[in-house]
């Protein structure tokens, strides 16, 4: 129990948030704990008091006191009608708190994992993560519900039922005390076999999710590869792995509660026979011993509840260690405390010996020095793997500099708030991303109170207009999940219209027309042109127009820059630029010099 109390300490802490609701629950679980311990004794007090043994000729009959039987049975119906009562009270507030947690820790939860840096994003696997903000907080709900606030009807009852027997009768409350350790030994041991055994099918849950949410996003992939028979055996098997897992579980709580009914049922016969000699004995009255088996009998359901318990509370303990681990996932990107918003200016971007690398031992970029002026446009060319993408995250911190600094008009990118610095800097990945809404929805994502006006502007920019308007819904037209519904040069566009809606002082295009052609391109870029005017740039592309008309190129490779100039000196220099220019660069000229003659035509 050692290692679960940190986790099931921290899930009641949880539920303590809700002062008034927690204590208020628990409070009327106490109440109808009280309630139903009265039930019996009542009982027991009618049969005593209202029915009078006597005995004539050898003859026993009964002589009804019908006073007191009134008294007895309207005082009777009063605790019932309050027990039930207060049963709806214990279920409605148990539930509303256990929903209240559900909702703090999934509202908790998207909230810390919109502040994780790319750092995290890079590296999780999607399903997980739905596994936990799904069913992992689903058992934690059930184990404030059923876990905490039952708990507390369930020990309150056993322990007032328990003692008000032993107080009426030593005898035959021993046998029912002599029961308690052997059913809490016995919740403890079956507590320590099914937390691993819980642990085991939440993360093969989570691993069943990953498998799904791969399989359903690259349909396409597996169509086209024909690889549905693969698909499916691997499906099948953590299938297979998660059926074996939850018939284990299956099988100890189907010995579960057999065994705590076999055990409370073993008790009641030694009670009866117990009370039977007592009642010889002159030391019991019949009613008590009545009384004591409807004890047993309301006892019953919490006993074998207990089982039940012990099962929600070894899962919470899995759910809740999972989902902590998530939630104390530190971001390294994060506001500085005396962050400031970032001041207004021109654009004067600084690399200072800036070093990078994700991993330890895994350096990505090397004494990176970069000096782009207010207005210019820097090009990076380079391998794959070079770095390119690399420096260009660092300026919106989407990761942070290993050493040296990021500067942008004088101020360290570090000391202003990341809200203020990446309204400063506009950036079109390459990996584009569309949300599941309209046409307006998706440009307007950064600026959402951007007026009709500024939307259109922003679309004919990125020629995209004529194409809005050529359908039937126009702005209002849906865009299937993640873009699908549009092509790649229309998703690249809708993405480049949304970042030049913000109006930021620094654009980031990372091969922000490596999915167009060179028609569209060539119109992207004639409208970029003006665009870019007042504004710093930074460009990653492979396409020579681009590239050509940089004020600066950096060639990357292995993480450095190798070479720095504009094209024609690069030329020049025959060095590992010349050699890109040969390889790639040059066909793209003599392509570029046709497709242009043609689009003027």
């Amino acid at each position: 129990m050692a290692m679960s109390s940190p986790v099931l300490g921290r899930l009641i802490r949880v539920a303590l948030r809700h002062k008034q609701r927690f204590f208020w629950t628990n409070g009327v679980m106490i109440a109808a704990a009280i309630g139903t311990a009265a039930l019996p004794t009542l009982i027991g007090w009618i049969i005593n008091s209202g029915l009078k043994l006597r005995v004539d000729d050898g003859i026993s009959t009964a002589a009804a006191s019908w006073g007191v039987l009134s008294l007895m049975c309207g005082l009777l119906f009063v605790t019932a009608i309050a027990r039930g009562a207060l049963a709806y009270g214990q279920a409605y507030l148990g539930e509303s708190l256990s929903q209240r947690v559900a909702y703090d820790l999934r509202n908790t939860l998207y909230d810390h994992l919109q502040q994780l840096s790319f750092g995290f994003h890079d590296k999780a696997q999607v399903g997980e993560i739905m596994q936990r903000a799904t069913q992992d907080i689903e058992g934690i709900r059930m184990f404030v519900q059923m876990g905490v606030t039952r708990l507390v009807f369930i020990t309150l009852l056993i322990i007032l039922s328990v003692g008000l027997i032993a107080l009426e009768n030593i005898r035959v409350g021993l046998i029912v005390i002599a029961l308690i350790p052997i059913i809490g030994i016995y919740a403890g041991v079956m507590s320590l076999r099914m937390r691993p055994i819980w642990l085991g099918i939440v993360q093969m849950q989570g691993q069943l999710g990953i498998v799904l949410q791969e399989n359903l996003v690259g349909q396409r992939v597996v169509k086209a590869f024909s690889r549905q028979e693969f698909e499916q055996s691997k499906f099948d098997d953590k299938v297979d792995k998660l059926y074996l897992e939850s018939y284990r579980t299956t099988k100890y709580m189907a010995f579960n509660e057999p065994f705590l009914q076999g055990a409370w049922l073993v008790a009641v016969a030694l009670v009866f026979w117990v009370g039977i000699k007592e009642i010889q004995a002159d030391r019991l009255l019949p009613g008590d011993l009545i009384k004591f088996q409807i004890y047993l009998v309301l006892l019953q359901v919490p006993v074998r509840a207990l089982g039940f318990v012990v099962n929600i509370v070894a899962r919470a303990f899995s759910c809740g260690r999972r989902l902590f681990e998530l939630l104390d996932q530190v971001s390294p990107v994060n506001d500085s405390d005396n962050a400031t918003d970032i001041a207004p200016g021109p654009g004067d971007v600084v690399f200072e010996g800036v070093s990078f690398e994700y991993d330890p031992n895994r350096t990505v970029l090397d004494e990176i020095n970069i000096h782009a002026k207010p207005g210019q446009t820097v090009a990076l060319l380079g391998p794959t793997g070079s770095g390119k993408t690399s420096i260009v995250h660092l300026l919106p911190r989407f990761y942070d500099a290993t050493q040296g600094r990021v500067l942008i008009d004088g101020e360290d990118v570090r000391d202003v708030t990341l809200n203020s610095l990446r309204q400063a800097v506009g950036l079109v990945q390459q990996d584009v991303f569309l949300f599941s809404a309209t046409i307006r929805e998706n440009l307007a994502y950064g600026k959402p109170d951007a007026t009709d006006e500024e939307i259109i502007a922003a679309a004919q920019a990125a020629r995209l207009h004529d194409y809005i308007v050529s359908q039937p819904d126009g702005y209002d037209t849906w865009v299937g999940e993640r873009g699908s519904t549009l092509s790649g040069g229309q998703r690249q566009r809708v993405a480049i219209a949304r970042t030049l809606l913000l109006d930021p002082r620094i654009l980031i295009f990372d091969d922000s027309t490596a999915a167009v052609d060179m028609r569209t391109e060539y119109l992207i870029q004639e409208a970029l042109r003006t665009l870019m005017a007042g504004r710093t740039t930074f460009l990653i592309a492979q396409r020579l127009r681009t590239v050509r008309e940089a004020d600066q190129i950096l060639v990357m490779r292995d993480g450095k820059i190798v070479e720095h100039g504009k094209h024609e000196e690069l030329l020049a220099a025959n060095g590992f630029y010349r050699e890109i220019y040969d390889l790639e660069l040059k066909d793209q000229e003599d392509a570029s010099v046709s497709q242009t003659g043609r689009v003027g035509e």
